[in-house]
């Protein structure tokens, strides 16, 4: 099993995140464009570097050639996570975690939280971000969780509906249109959530470093 690391060019986490993705879970590392001038800084060799290089210093391309490999894209209808992704399911990854991907520009943060809607029949996407670790469920779902734990859960239309167990504030087959109604800082009453959502996929977000911490991340 394929997965990868796509490292753009926003706030990156805490190099213990990166770190554990890539050598506890052994993801590749993949940088759309400036995000490899962020994996210099932390030290970090990218597998593959893709983009238009706008954002990309010369200087960090010159760095990396002899051990990445560099893909130039110009295209300019997608972005530049956008390109890794296309290069990742091409190339039969499985999973890919949007990392760096928010920050001072809040319209590029929209972008990216819909981009993991956009692909989300494509390519398993999540993203960490901060303390934060964001996962796109449809379906029947099981979650391993810590009793106590905070869980968001995020919905998009009034079409899309959620039954769950094992949270404090139980969902029974309820709607959670963005705008008119969220479940933000529900609780894990049990050691394991289920979520059934019919008609469409829900945002889950959870705190990454516990998740980490119990394993759940694998």
């Amino acid at each position: 099993m394929k997965r990868c690391i796509i490292l753009a060019n926003g706030k990156a986490p805490k190099k213990i995140i990166i770190n554990y993705f890539l050598q506890k879970l052994n993801y590749d590392l993949i940088c759309a464009d400036g995000g490899a001038n962020t994996a210099l800084k932390l030290k970090l060799t990218p597998k593959i570097i893709i983009g238009d290089f706008d954002s990309a210093l010369p200087e960090t391309l010159s760095f990396f050639e002899n051990d990445s490999e560099i893909i130039q894209v110009k295209r300019q209808n997608d972005t530049d996570v956008e390109k890794c992704l296309k290069y990742a399911i091409k190339h039969k990854y499985s999973e890919a975690v949007l990392i760096g991907v928010t920050g001072d520009r809040l319209d590029h943060t929209f972008c990216n939280l819909g981009i993991v809607l956009k692909f989300a029949n494509k390519i398993n996407v999540k993203l960490a971000a901060e303390n934060s670790f964001l996962e796109s469920f449809s379906g029947g779902v099981k979650i391993n969780a810590c009793i106590g734990e905070i869980v968001s859960i995020y919905g998009f239309n009034k079409t899309t509906t959620i039954l769950t167990k094992g949270l404090k504030y139980p969902l029974v087959n309820e709607p959670l249109p963005f705008g008119v109604r969220e479940s933000t800082s529900n609780v894990a009453i049990a050691n394991e959530i289920e979520l059934f959502i019919k008609n469409g996929t829900m945002f889950v977000v959870r705190d990454i470093y516990g998740m980490i911490k119990n394993g759940f991340l694998q």
